[in-house]
């Protein structure tokens, strides 16, 4: 299984352009640091070919039937389910996450979203209210360009997220991704247009952060939605008040996980270890904090502590592996510095805590 690097590093009006004035971004492996490729940042000029290709093409896409747009957002789906394989290798070397989870759980529920929001754009209908021997109707109104920001935990599956909903409303979209895993959207704009969007629906640019910035204060958009850090979307949320533009965010909401003296013992180290150790923690309903009653802390370790010495650490593309690397160098060093902080504090090291394995 070898990593093919994208075409170019954008996808703009139906096809891949490649812009190389932009700052490099690597393509790094996380499980072994190597430098797969390498994309290009989106320039201004870039930006405005973007922005430019979906406000021309937003017109002539909400005029298109919600059957004709269910159709292709249906065919979509099915492409990536035919290509789930491929699209969950891409992942793996994307992020690093074990095959075994991207097999399951990444492209397929991007595929989930495109079909199930696909199947509700025929019946985007507006309303008859009655008022006395009167009558009005509403009438259902695309919005315009929407602004999709991407985080680098599930990259396949926010691209389809964002996407779906917005293209069966019959709104076109730019999508940034995040500039640690900028790959795999781009397969989904070329997946997209394969199932017969039409050039401009759905327009794919990386970059850092002052590309999202630039998007979100652009005129021309109606509607942005990020999936990202608080701090992140403080910035992007006041950006877009200035424009008074629709905004939605999925912002880190990671919460404790409380286990009562009458809980299972069975059942609450499971759950500990999907709320803490699914895609290496880094997801936004990670459980963060896991309070257990002091009658049955130690009981709770110890199985914890069995349970965890299970987990099988290597080749995030060998499917036996069950627990795979951080998604980059930084993220690693942030989780060692919150190690360092609780054993600082007081805390024990009951299982692993060191790089590579250990």
């Amino acid at each position: 299984m070898t990593f093919t690097p994208p075409a170019a590093s954008h996808f703009i009006n139906g096809q891949y352009v490649e812009d190389t004035d932009g700052p490099v971004i690597d393509l790094i492996y996380p499980a072994t640091g190597a430098v797969l490729g390498q994309v290009h940042g989106a320039t201004s000029d870039i930006i405005e070919q973007a922005l430019q290709s979906a406000q021309q093409a937003q017109k002539a896409w909400a005029a298109t039937s919600g059957t004709a747009r269910r159709r292709i957002l249906r065919r979509a789906a099915d492409i990536i389910r035919d290509q789930n394989r491929a699209l969950s290798i891409l992942e793996t070397y994307d992020t690093g996450k074990p095959l075994s989870e991207t097999l399951c759980a990444d492209a397929t529920s991007g595929a989930d979203a495109l079909e199930y929001f696909g199947g509700l754009a025929g019946s985007l209908t507006g309303e008859h209210i009655q008022l006395g021997e009167d009558w009005v109707y509403t009438i259902r109104e695309a919005l315009g360009v929407c602004v999709g920001i991407g985080a680098w935990n599930y990259p396949t599956q926010i691209a389809c997220w964002k996407a779906a909903p917005a293209l069966a409303c019959g709104n076109t979209m730019v999508f940034k991704p995040s500039e640690t895993t900028p790959v795999c959207a781009l397969k989904v704009a070329e997946i997209l247009s394969q199932a017969g969007l039409p050039d401009g629906v759905f327009n794919v640019i990386p970059g850092q952060g002052q590309v999202g910035a630039s998007l979100v204060r652009d005129d021309r958009v109606a509607k942005m939605s990020l999936t990202g850090s608080v701090p992140t979307g403080r910035k992007v949320y006041a950006a877009a008040a200035e424009g008074v533009k629709h905004v939605t965010m999925e912002l880190g909401g990671k919460s404790p996980l409380i286990i009562f003296e009458d809980a299972d013992i069975e059942n609450a180290v499971g759950g500990a270890i999907l709320a803490n150790f699914y895609a290496s923690g880094q997801v936004c309903s990670n459980g963060t904090r896991v309070f257990v009653h002091k009658t049955i802390k130690h009981a709770f370790l110890e199985r914890l502590v069995e349970r965890l010495r299970q987990a099988v650490i290597g080749d995030p593309m060998d499917e036996t592996t069950n627990f795979g690397p951080l998604v980059s160098q930084r993220q690693m060093e942030i989780v060692q510095s919150f190690i360092a902080k609780g054993r600082d504090a007081g805390a024990r090291l009951v299982c692993g805590g060191g790089s590579g394995g250990a």
